[in-house]
């Protein structure tokens, strides 16, 4: 109701069907044009900036240095590859990197699970892409990858966001969803390497294991403190136990938390024993890790997921193209190229040395994968052909760098297959030795538990240069020891003989000089019974050595002579060099270095003409002793310098230490104190590297010296 111009009253009526909708004016009566503009709507609320980073599961512990790194890489790179194996945790740490990295992207943090590893098959692109679109308000999604992926980059362009990209299987997946703005930064995880994304201009970050103390850490806080300080050596066995694997420690902290009356030492036997470890790592519903491992070999090709369980077998944990060549029965080119493949799906990890590696748990689902789907014959059959490798290889090295010892046969299974070295080349024959010492010993010991006794004392045989040149000390008791006995089982008399006289060195090595006389002698009496007059001068050789070193060299002198004169009546002029070397250590040691000088000149000639420059620096050493002892101070110098040089080209670093050592008693001699201390820590470090027993004599001097 309103008031007209002349003062009555006015009346708006609204009379039958009509009725108004939008803006109403109330007025008597109306001049002109009415424009009605409606009140304009409020506009709708924008979409919430996204945040999709999934909440933490729990405290995240440790990764320090792999937090730095990421922060080092999302510098300089917009897209970072976070690789690693099932459950070490690369999901947790991005997720924590992110977070951390939060305020730099203020137009959002997305998360993507690409479901690689899932039973129903990895996430479409058009479902990633569409998430990502309708984060930031756009409804309309195209239906191609291609049409989704150009709307993606229209959407992202000139926004500063960071991407994770979990579960990823292949570069192409990742490819599909890059934003198209400059500043965003996307972070992908998974299992495999993904090195086809460098040509995208990613940086890469291997992740690797926990550390103990961290895993210790995420288990206290899991399942509290109080319950933690009650059982701290198991907490510590359960860590240790879970072998870094964030997600083993994780699923174990869960099953103590639910469990009040579960103890942690209960815990740590459960995971004890290898038969039980995978099975102890799981919940209710979820088979956890052994469900992921099983995952990432579902995309393997048939020959990589033989190889993946037969490398289950192996008694080491690390492994070459060449151990890989001998499970499969087939060329090392061929091998190489499968394991690229399981180190492309992180099943074993690449350590960029020509050598790979299993983690405990990994190589657990592979050893049960490989009795599951293979045959027990088919399983020692593998075995074998590693072994026989192994025995093969370390008697090609025997023959190039101890030919008189390799003079006993060698059984195998099947045709053994070539070295990897050139039979020729010495250094590289010293190069495998070294490299492959645990491996030898490893095998060794798979041979004595499989009962293949004749395999296990020629393997203990065929590392003989080992044990004599490169003076690998911290195998010899358990190599001689399996190898001895497993001798005695065959009842072969010539391979009992070798293992005795053998271990015999080796006691005598150790600086037990009346237990190596001891098979020296059962040694020796072999020898007489089958009139082996050559066995039984280097039998006699032996027992020198062990009377020199227990201090009588009246017996020691009485075994070099008669251990000469027999090799002299057989013709073995290399063995009686090698005597003469030991008669001119001897009469040094005796105080008559003239006498030293005829002995040890012609065995350093004889030597050398023979071919044998291991031997010859031996003489050579022993030379240089002699001068020093005569005052010859510059040929002493001469001869030990040219000794030093030989023996590091032959590998010797036991020689090469004790020649480092005589250069620093002659420097310490004639008043050189500061050179003597050199030499002598130079000597110290390779003899602690050997683990030799020299090492606490030589800390001794350095002590003396430093003091």
């Amino acid at each position: 109701m309103g008031t007209a111009d002349d003062g009555t009253t006015a009346r708006n009526v609204i009379a039958g069907a009509a009725h108004l909708t939008g803006g109403v004016l109330q007025a008597g009566r109306v001049h002109g044009t009415v424009h009605l503009h409606a009140a304009p709507a409020a506009a709708p609320a924008p979409p919430p900036v996204p945040r999709q980073l999934p909440p933490p599961t729990g405290p995240f512990v440790g990764r320090t240095a792999e937090l730095a790194a990421l922060t080092e890489l999302g510098a300089d790179h917009r897209l970072v590859v976070v690789n690693g194996p099932a459950g070490v945790g690369k999901t947790a740490l991005v997720l924590q990197w992110l977070r951390q990295q939060a305020a730099d992207y203020p137009d959002g943090l997305l998360y993507a699970d690409l479901r690689g590893h899932a039973p129903g098959g990895p996430a479409l692109a058009t479902e990633t892409l569409g998430g990502f679109v309708r984060a930031f308000g756009v409804s309309g999604v195209p239906g191609t990858a291609a049409e989704a992926a150009a709307l993606w980059r229209s959407v992202s362009a000139g926004r500063r966001l960071a991407l994770m990209i979990d579960n990823v299987v292949t570069a192409a997946q990742v490819r599909q969803l890059l934003p198209g703005a400059e500043q965003a930064l996307v972070v992908v995880a998974s299992r495999y390497r993904l090195s086809g994304l460098a040509l995208d201009g990613a940086a890469f970050h291997p992740l690797g294991l926990l550390d103990d103390d961290a895993a210790a850490e995420i288990l206290i806080r899991r399942i509290g403190e109080g319950r933690a300080d009650r059982e701290p050596q198991a907490v510590k066995d359960v860590a240790a136990r879970c072998g870094g694997l964030a997600l083993a420690v994780s699923l174990v902290a869960a099953r103590v938390a639910a469990r009040p009356r579960l103890t942690l030492a209960a815990t740590a036997a459960a995971l004890e024993h290898d038969s039980e470890r995978l099975a102890a790592l799981r919940l209710k519903g979820e088979p956890a890790v052994q469900s992921a491992l099983d995952a990432s070999c579902t995309g393997l090709t048939p020959e990589s997921a033989r190889l993946y369980q037969l490398l289950g077998l192996l008694p080491f944990t690390d492994f070459t193209a060449d151990d890989a060549a001998a499970l499969l029965a087939s060329s090392a080119p061929d091998a190489d190229e499968r394991l690229d493949e399981l180190a492309e799906a992180n099943l074993v990890e690449d350590l960029g040395t020509g050598r790979f590696r299993f983690h405990d748990l990994v190589r657990l689902h592979a050893r049960a994968r490989a009795r599951a789907h293979e045959s027990e014959q088919d399983q020692l059959a593998a075995l074998r052909r590693v072994l026989d490798w192994y025995l093969a290889t370390a008697s090609a090295a025997e023959r190039l760098l101890a030919a008189n010892h390799a003079s006993l046969a060698r059984e195998y299974a099947g045709p053994p297959v070539g070295p990897p070295f050139d039979p020729a080349d010495e250094p590289a024959a010293v190069r495998w030795l070294d490299r492959e010492r645990g491996h030898l010993l490893a095998a060794v010991r798979a041979a004595d538990e499989q009962g293949w006794d004749v395999l296990t004392w020629q393997l203990v045989d065929a590392m003989y240069p080992l044990f004599h040149r490169l003076r690998a000390f911290e195998l010899q008791d358990e190599a001689h020891r399996l190898g001895l006995a497993a001798a005695r089982r065959t009842g072969d008399l010539r391979a009992l003989a070798r293992m005795l006289a053998d271990t015999g060195g080796r006691l005598r090595n150790l600086g037990r000089p009346e237990e190596a006389i001891s098979r020296y002698q059962e040694a020796l009496a072999l020898a007489e019974a089958n009139g082996n007059l050559k066995r039984q001068a280097q039998v006699l050789h032996g027992i020198g050595q062990a009377h020199l070193l227990a201090g009588r060299l009246d017996e020691a002198a009485g075994c070099f002579h008669r251990d000469l004169e027999l090799r002299l009546s057989v013709g073995y002029s290399r063995g009686a060099a090698l005597t003469r070397v030991l008669l001119g250590d001897l009469a040094i040691t005796r105080g008559h270095p003239e006498r030293a000088l005829p002995d040890l000149t012609d065995a350093y000639q004889v030597l050398l003409d023979l071919g044998e420059p291991y031997e010859a620096a031996r003489a050579l050493a022993q030379l240089g002793r002699a001068h020093a002892a005569l005052g010859e101070q510059h040929a002493a110098q001469e001869a030990l310098e040219r000794a030093a040089t030989m023996f590091r080209a032959a590998g010797s670093a036991a020689w090469e230490a004790r020649t480092l050592e005589l250069q620093g008693e002659l420097d310490e001699a004639r008043g050189a104190s500061q050179r003597a201390l050199e030499r002598y820590e130079a000597a110290l470090v390779l003899y602690r590297r050997l683990g030799a027993p020299d090492a606490e004599r030589l800390a001794e001097a350095v002590r003396r010296l430093a003091g």
